[in-house]
């Protein structure tokens, strides 16, 4: 039993590790500080320390960080560091979005992003296809795998001032969430 012990430890640590990590980048939680980052410098600085903190390679945490990293472009004065945050960004989006292409929400996150980059940039190449793969979602849900309160956010994202044309929004519309 004594050479089990080492072992037994080991599998311990890593169990209160993984906890540990649940705990610190609750979903729910993550959603609301994104929320709050974007309109409170204070609240975008300690988002960005947080999330600067995640090491794994889950996709919707990525983006997550990616989103923090982002968020503090709007509260930097200097020029080059918003465009270093914004670049980091999107790195870490394409990472994210190709581990799930599909995931609706991550397309959500770097479509919000995106859609408030300056155009001249041209740093916002996926608009039309974020905004396609949240549409699909909506029209497959509950199936597409997002809660109900999420989806409702993201239509309501999306009927909101010029992130869709007129035709698209009708087609949002006549979805039922």
């Amino acid at each position: 039993m004594l050479h089990k012990l080492p072992l037994i430890f080991l599998l311990f640590m890593a169990q209160v590790a993984l906890a540990d990590t649940k705990a610190r980048y609750n979903l729910s939680e993550l959603r609301n500080e994104y929320l709050e980052a974007s309109l409170d410098k204070a609240a975008a600085e300690q988002f960005n320390k947080k999330m600067a903190g995640y090491k794994g390679n889950d996709p919707l945490m990525l983006a997550y960080k990616a989103a923090s990293e982002a968020v503090m472009a709007k509260y930097v004065w200097n020029p080059y560091s918003k465009l270093k945050q914004v670049k980091t960004a999107a790195a870490l989006f394409e990472e994210a979005v190709q581990l799930d292409e599909k995931h609706p929400e991550i397309r959500f996150l770097r479509f919000t992003v995106e859609h408030y980059v300056p155009r001249y940039l041209n740093l916002s190449p996926n608009l039309e296809s974020d905004k396609r793969v949240m549409i699909n979602s909506l029209k497959a849900h509950p199936k597409s795998g997002v809660s109900t309160e999420f989806a409702r956010t993201m239509r309501d994202f999306l009927l909101s001032k010029d992130h869709c044309t007129e035709a698209e929004k009708e087609e949002i519309r006549s979805i039922r969430i």
